[in-house]
Parts: C-alpha cells; sequence; structure tokens
C-alpha cells in the first residue's frame, strides 16, 4: 500500500477585535445649558411642587367625589358632609365636649371651611349653670372666634325668672353674638304656655341688653309649635344631615346641620352650623 500522506497543518485563523475608537465627548451648547438650566430651576421650585401638589389634589377630589352631590360632599377633616353654598362655618358647645383647646379649634381648616363663630350654653331652667361655660366663654374669644351665649328653655319654669338667671350669668358685650334660647321641648305644657313663657324671656332679654335674642329650635317643634308665632325674632333652626334646609331662606340665620363633626382641639362629637350669609351680615348681627 502506498504511504499515506500526511494531512497539511492549518494555521488556526484568528480574528482580531475591532479596536474601538473612543468618542470625544459632546460638548453642550450654549442654549441647551441654558435650557437645561432653566429646566433644573423649575424642577427644583418649591412653586412648581405646590402647582403640582394642588393639580394631583383637586383631581383626586373630583373623581373622590364622583357621584356626590357637589353642594353637598364629604370633607373629611371635619368627618361629614357639609352645604357647599355657605362661607361663614361655626359649632356650639356644651359641658359634653369637655376641655376644648379654642386655638386648635380655631386653626383647623379645610378648602376654605372653618370655624368662625361658637354658641356656648350658659344655662338651663332657673339653677343649672354649664360648668364649662366660664372658661368657654374666656377662651374662645382669645383665639379669635365670634361667641354667643345660650339658655336651655325649660317651659314649665317663668320665662321671666328664667331670663333673669341667664343675665346673672353671662355678661354680654359689644362684638358678641346675639343672646339665644334654646327651645327644644314642652315639658308637658301646652304650646301656648310655652310660648307665652317664651315670649317673657325673650321680652325681658332684649329689654335689659338692648338686643333682639335668638330663638334655636328643630324644624320639627318649630313646624309643630312656632311657625307664624315670634316671626320677628331670628331663628337657629337644627335639621341635620340634609344637602338644604327645608324652609324659606329668608326665615332663618343659622342653620345646624350635623351633629357629628370631628373638629381639633374637641375630645367629642360637635354640632356644625352654617350661616345664612357672608362675613359681613354676620358682622351687622354682633352687638354694637
Amino acid at each position: 500500500m502506498p504511504p499515506e500522506k500526511p494531512k497539511p497543518v492549518t494555521r488556526k485563523q484568528t480574528t482580531r477585535k475591532p479596536v474601538l475608537k473612543k468618542k470625544k465627548p459632546a460638548v453642550l451648547s450654549m442654549q441647551m445649558k441654558i435650557a437645561l438650566a432653566g429646566l433644573l430651576l423649575i424642577l427644583l421650585s418649591p412653586l412648581y411642587y405646590g402647582y403640582v401638589l394642588n393639580g394631583f389634589v383637586a383631581t383626586w377630589r373630583w373623581v373622590k367625589d364622583w357621584g356626590q352631590d357637589p353642594n353637598y360632599r364629604t370633607y373629611k377633616s371635619f368627618n361629614i358632609k357639609i352645604p357647599k353654598k355657605y362661607t361663614v362655618h361655626g359649632i356650639d358647645v356644651s359641658y359634653y365636649q369637655g376641655k376644648i383647646n379654642w386655638q386648635k379649634v380655631k386653626a383647623m381648616k379645610e378648602d376654605e371651611v372653618k370655624v368662625s363663630f361658637a354658641f356656648i350654653k350658659a344655662t338651663e331652667g332657673i339653677l343649672q349653670v354649664d360648668p364649662y361655660f366660664q372658661r368657654n366663654w374666656r377662651e374662645a374669644p382669645k383665639a379669635g372666634i365670634i361667641c354667643g351665649a345660650y339658655h336651655f328653655f325649660r317651659p314649665k319654669k317663668s320665662g321671666k325668672a328664667q331670663a333673669k338667671f341667664f343675665l346673672q350669668v353671662v355678661n354680654i358685650e359689644k362684638g358678641d353674638l346675639p343672646p339665644v334660647v334654646d327651645i327644644e321641648t314642652l315639658d308637658g305644657v301646652s304650646p301656648l304656655r310655652m310660648r307665652l313663657e317664651l315670649s317673657d324671656f325673650l321680652t325681658y332679654v332684649e329689654m335689659k341688653t338692648g338686643v333682639r335674642p335668638i330663638i334655636y329650635t328643630g324644624l320639627k317643634f318649630y313646624e309643630d309649635n312656632l311657625e307664624g308665632k315670634l316671626d320677628e325674632y331670628p331663628l337657629w333652626i337644627a335639621h341635620y344631615y340634609q344637602p338644604k334646609l327645608r324652609l324659606d331662606k329668608s326665615r332663618w340665620k343659622f342653620w345646624q346641620h350635623s351633629d357629628k363633626a370631628k373638629i381639633n382641639g374637641i375630645g367629642h362629637v360637635v354640632d356644625f352650623n352654617a350661616f345664612n350669609g357672608d362675613s359681613t351680615l354676620l358682622a351687622n348681627m354682633l352687638v354694637k
């Protein structure tokens, strides 16, 4: 057999990696530098973030309120629905609310809703003085809240005697809201007897102070016992959890629309009220 031919020895072919040329860093033009600096100034500006935040909050509020009555929406801070067509809001308090931090009450605010005024319980019948009245009457005005005092009326007792008792406890001064008589029950007497005693109370207080008192009552009690009577006196009506008070707007000055408000500085739920008018009209009601 002829000898095998030796296989040719082949070289391994090696491929060289192409040498990448380093790119020279791009030089920013002066116009781009100015534009970049302007963008950074905008992004780092507190005004920009305030604008973005406000836009986000407004959008979120719009989404959250979808399907709700736009004139009667929930205010998270106060934990209640509040009629939106009113610009002046307030509360009324008694011993039930305990010790109140009025500075915190005054500082609370959501979407322009804040506590501008407070009605404070002073007396009841002919013997009872609210244990927190003097403190509330002293501290609320210090916080910048407009105040008015109220008496819880007992129709079985003499109206004139109750008025004298109320004025012994309350010193009504310039800048206060008019005094209030709170009438919610007949206490077993007839509507006529109730109105006679109530009229005596109102007449005596107005004679001694020169200020026409406000009558507070519930809508149902008003319709059953007071409608068309004592119409010369301003009304403060309780009617809860409704977008609108079912009463001619010309007849009332204050509307107690909730008894479940949560207020900073107060440990218990509170009645929340709307004033039928703006701040100028409220100022016109104050004791001169």
